[in-house]
């Protein structure tokens, strides 16, 4: 019965997923074009594109990269190899990064515009602002995933290195590191790919909806595809639904080629030991 149960859950979610899919392949397809890559957004829908949308989520998915990344594989080596796993404070982190993981991405967005708030920065709508929100966000994820990755590598491995002579160090920059790259990998794009489809973050920051120029640094203002989206949505024309719709299918093909990426890594590489 609880097979059952499970099987006909999947069934419901996938149906409606493949509905949604085929909907929005429907209203959007025939406005998936060059235009949509090269024209910025305008009041009407047919001169109308997502040009600094597209530019906007690079630039914010980029940073963001540069920002969390180093920091999560840092602080997981750290807690998994060297920090005093019986020590109070060390639990406790622990426990916090866990639980960080499942806290809505909208309080993030309160964060860090706290944070901006706090240092005096007043345009908060910009480059660096928008990625730190969404590094806040991904963090804990990619510090949970490359935790996995390098608990995964055998111990017996450390001992050889370390029966060698290397230091504690040496073994895990040598050896744990490399051999848990896959897991990294893996872990970090399903978290990058989360963040390109948030929004309430990066509109709690004030992110706007109507930009007509291509952002060209870390202080530039901004706008990102679920934000565009959003902001055509929310127009009565028909043509601007339309837009909606192909610009989803853009960030579909996006995500589905992230994880596509990470999937192959995670098969390529990963090594069974």
């Amino acid at each position: 019965m609880f097979l059952i149960v499970l099987w006909l859950s999947l069934l419901v979610a996938v149906v409606f997923l493949l509905t949604l899919i085929v909907n929005i392949v429907l209203e959007g397809g025939s406005r998936f074009g060059l235009q949509l890559f090269t024209e910025y957004p305008a009041s009407s829908p047919d001169r109308a594109g997502a040009r600094p949308a597209i530019l906007g989520s690079i630039w914010v998915i980029g940073v963001t990269a540069v920002l969390t990344i180093p920091i999560g594989v840092a602080a997981a080596v750290h807690l998994e190899e060297f920090a005093d796993k019986k020590h109070w404070f060390n639990r406790v982190i622990e426990l916090n990064v866990q639980n960080l993981a499942a806290v809505p991405s909208i309080v993030y967005g309160l964060l860090a515009l706290a944070f901006l708030t706090l240092i005096g920065v007043r345009d908060k709508n910009i480059v660096i602002g928008g990625a730190l929100a969404l590094s806040l966000l991904i963090l804990p994820v990619i510090i949970i995933a490359t935790r996995e990755a390098i608990r995964a590598v055998p111990s017996e491995i450390r001992d050889g290195s370390l029966a060698l002579g290397a230091t504690k160090w040496q073994t895990t920059w040598r050896q744990v590191l490399p051999a848990s790259v896959p897991g990294i990998a893996t872990g970090s794009i399903l978290a990058l790919s989360r963040a390109l489809g948030e929004a309430a973050p990066l509109l709690l920051l004030g992110a706007l909806v109507f930009v007509s120029f291509d952002p060209n640094g870390l202080l530039s203002g901004f706008t990102t595809l679920p934000i565009q989206i959003f902001n055509w949505t929310g127009r009565p024309q028909e043509g601007f639904h339309e837009l909606a719709a192909a610009a989803s299918i853009l960030l579909l093909g996006l995500l589905l080629l992230m994880n596509g990426l990470a999937i192959f890594i995670r098969n390529r590489y990963q090594k069974r030991w």
